[in-house]
């Protein structure tokens, strides 16, 4: 069948760049999506507010795409991730099926990303290929990310971190037009990580703040109103878990799902990721960059401090992020999620003020975002967090 175009909506920004190629065949070929304007606008035309933030923007961004005239809508499909959990996502495709109909673009296929057999007549194939390009995509992309943020703060000149982030994000890209093994992937694990301490730096006063919470807000610049760039203008090293932490969470949640022969594998996957996700983390630290302890670490640290028999949506994983990065001495923690993210205000911030009692040395901050929301009213939580002074412990 003739290549059609597979358009990607924006989700997670240090990773897409580079899992495109993962989602690349002869039957599609990925093009990022990069419209950022009026998206919530254009969303909530079609999709009732009381949908969750992230919906009403990605619904935004692809009618946004369509409308330019940039794309065939006969020739276009649109790529759409499902957790196959109690998020609502996981039934966003419908509602976006509707969407399309209703914008007069019934003709654009989605395509489903899931690995829980939801949706098969319009799931996306996968196959060993895909699964090691997204592993290498993920190990790279978290690599890059933590040594970017880390350093944008104490940068001599002014966008030399940045620039160097899209030279290997150029350079990786060409490198997963095949499937990289796994010492080339833990080879420029260390390539990446000496190129960025080789960086010129200047001694300046900088405070370490966490980022934890909705994997959508954490992860998207128009979810969380760049707030990356903001820390980082601010003086901020900037800590966020990466995709490889994200990805084991949801195979350790759902390995006590599903039929026992999607356990069994599950647990075989997991452990292959846990084993390069240690590597990697060793590589990082080895380097000076300050890095969460692997997955199985993490969850055996955070046992008293998270929920850890919760695993609706992001689950147990938001507070064992929050206690993972105070144990990683940042005092100072952002809880970011989207309104009307169901999940994230019970399981999410319902987890917020039990953590914050048992870590008194920390200051937890929760944050909304909403098309409702005011930009004053969210850089007002951030700054009370960025200004305030913590007493010695």
């Amino acid at each position: 069948m003739a290549s059609r175009t597979l358009l990607i909506p924006s989700f997670l920004d240090d990773h897409f760049p580079l899992l495109r190629r993962a989602f690349a065949s002869a039957r599609w070929q990925p093009v990022l999506l990069t419209q950022d304007q009026g998206l919530a606008d254009l969303g909530l035309r079609y999709i009732h507010s009381d949908m969750c933030y992230p919906a009403v923007l990605v619904a935004g961004q692809i009618l946004r795409a369509l409308d330019s005239g940039q794309y065939d809508a006969h020739s276009c499909g649109v790529l759409i991730g499902q957790a196959g959990d109690e998020c609502r996502g996981s039934c966003f495709i419908r509602i976006l099926r509707r969407v399309l109909d209703r914008a007069g673009y019934p003709e654009v296929a989605l395509v489903s990303l899931n690995v829980r057999g939801i949706d098969r007549q319009d799931a996306l194939p996968l196959n060993p290929g895909m699964i090691g390009k997204a592993l290498a995509a993920a190990v790279w992309g978290d690599t890059l990310a933590i040594a970017r943020d880390q350093l944008r703060p104490l940068e001599a000149r002014p966008g030399t971190v940045q620039a160097l982030w899209q030279q290997w994000v150029d350079t990786l890209d060409q490198d997963l037009v095949r499937t990289p093994s796994h010492r080339e992937i833990l080879a420029r694990c260390r390539e990446i990580t000496a190129s960025f301490r080789a960086v010129e730096t200047a001694e300046r006063p900088v405070q370490d703040v966490a980022v934890v919470g909705e994997i959508y807000t954490k992860n998207c610049r128009l979810g969380n109103w760049n707030l990356r760039d903001y820390l980082a203008a601010n003086g901020c090293r900037v800590h966020v878990g990466g995709l490889t932490w994200q990805a084991l969470y949801y195979m350790d949640a759902h390995t006590l799902k599903g039929p026992p022969a999607h356990r069994a594998a599950y647990r075989i996957v997991q452990q292959a990721v846990g084993r390069i996700q240690k590597e990697m983390v060793d590589i990082l630290r080895a380097a000076g960059f300050r890095t969460l302890p692997p997955l199985s670490q993490l969850k055996a640290e955070a046992a008293g401090l998270a929920p850890l028999n919760v695993t609706v949506a992001d689950g147990w994983l938001i507070a064992a992020e929050a206690a993972g990065w105070a144990g990683q001495g940042c005092r100072k923690i952002l809880c970011v999620q989207p309104f009307a993210c169901l999940p994230g205000h019970i399981f999410g911030k319902g987890q917020y003020a039990s953590l914050q009692r048992k870590l008194p040395h920390v200051r937890l901050v929760s944050v909304d975002y909403d098309a409702s929301t005011g930009e004053g009213t969210v850089l007002s939580r951030v700054r009370m967090l960025l200004d305030e002074t913590l007493p010695s412990f």
